[in-house]
């Protein structure tokens, strides 16, 4: 059976801004697509989470995000436990250090790769991805939980650190880098450029090298122009065929991460203004004339996931009332 299944990080807003912001969305193909439904299940993660519905759904579809972002960048470590690692901006906040939105730091590979070599030392084995995504292996560490950076980003970060038996020899890891990068050269022509400094890094979804990938098909990441696509998620998508309405397979649309990890509920409003466009009404008409047998679509909010599957036999459930309802958590 020809089928879709469509992920839309960050599609259900707060539940205290839902009714607004559905009443302000013109979405008919998208109302259409969450009424006649065949199948509608409500997720709810649990309070100590520390990553994000659409990052934990991804780390089940694919084995382990740290593994499948690895084979994305082409490589293939036959054995270790491995995490994603990102050099990022740590600031004060008042009382408090907060995390920078990554998405803002602008790190090009010549900088990068000046602080990935001074880095390298310190690790047991640090391999290079791109700029802004390297991954270190630590074995040791299994039972450490750390949170992913859209996770922590702009809160207090004391309650964010990695937690678990090896927490204070991440702290120490963390603080010998921070040492190392504080006023070095490239981060002081970064200040005189106007840019933050690269003064610490932080490290997520740690798996397994070889842990066995459990969804099959390839995954397609579409690459909104408007919407800065992390590299960690870009690399699920290598070895697929470039994301479109019609394709089969699972899909990732990233084009409300931005706007969800950061709380801009009117840019999240024209960005579903245009996915309506270029999405939801091509799903919906694939639907209609049988190119598409079956469509899955996973929103998810910062509380957990709604799946709702729907096929054209569904859309003919005239009975039920078209409209956005289901666009809460």
């Amino acid at each position: 059976m020809a089928s879709t299944t469509v992920v839309l990080p960050f599609a259900l807003p707060p539940a205290e801004l839902a009714p607004e912001l559905s009443r302000n969305l013109q979405a008919p193909s998208l109302a259409m697509l969450l009424s006649r439904n065949s199948l509608l299940e409500k997720h709810v993660i649990a309070d100590d989470s520390r990553i994000l519905p659409h990052e934990a759904w991804l780390a089940r579809a694919r084995g382990g995000l740290a593994a499948a972002v690895m084979r994305g960048f082409g490589l293939a470590p036959k054995e270790g436990y491995w995490f994603i690692v990102h050099p990022v901006h740590i600031q004060l906040a008042r009382n408090h250090l907060v995390l920078a939105d990554s998405r803002r730091l602008r790190l090009d590979e010549a900088d990068s790769r000046v602080l990935f070599d001074l880095a390298r030392p310190f690790f047991d084995e640090l391999l290079w991805g791109d700029a802004e995504t390297w991954f270190m292996r630590a074995d040791g560490w299994q039972g450490l939980d750390a949170a992913s950076p859209d996770a922590a980003m702009g809160s207090n970060l004391a309650d964010w650190m990695p937690a678990g038996p090896n927490a204070l020899a991440f702290k120490k890891l963390q603080n010998e880098i921070q040492m190392l990068w504080h006023e070095h050269s490239v981060n002081e022509a970064r200040q005189q450029r106007g840019l933050a400094p690269v003064n610490s890094f932080w490290m997520w979804g740690g798996a397994q090298a070889e842990a066995p990938m459990a969804e099959h098909q390839p995954m397609a990441v579409a690459t909104p122009a408007a919407a800065a696509v992390p590299s960690w998620l870009k690399a699920l998508s290598a070895g697929s065929t470039a994301a479109a309405p019609g394709a089969h397979g699972p899909v990732v649309l990233p084009h409300l991460i931005p706007m969800g990890a950061g709380n801009d509920w009117g840019a999240w409003l024209g960005a579903m203004q245009q996915l309506e466009h270029e999405w939801f009404s091509p799903l919906l008409a694939a639907l209609r004339n049988g190119s598409t047998n079956e469509l899955t679509m996973i929103l998810t909010s910062r509380e957990g996931w709604t799946e709702i599957r729907t096929s054209k036999a569904a859309l003919r459930k005239f009975w039920r009332a078209q409209n956005l309802k289901n666009l809460t958590q």
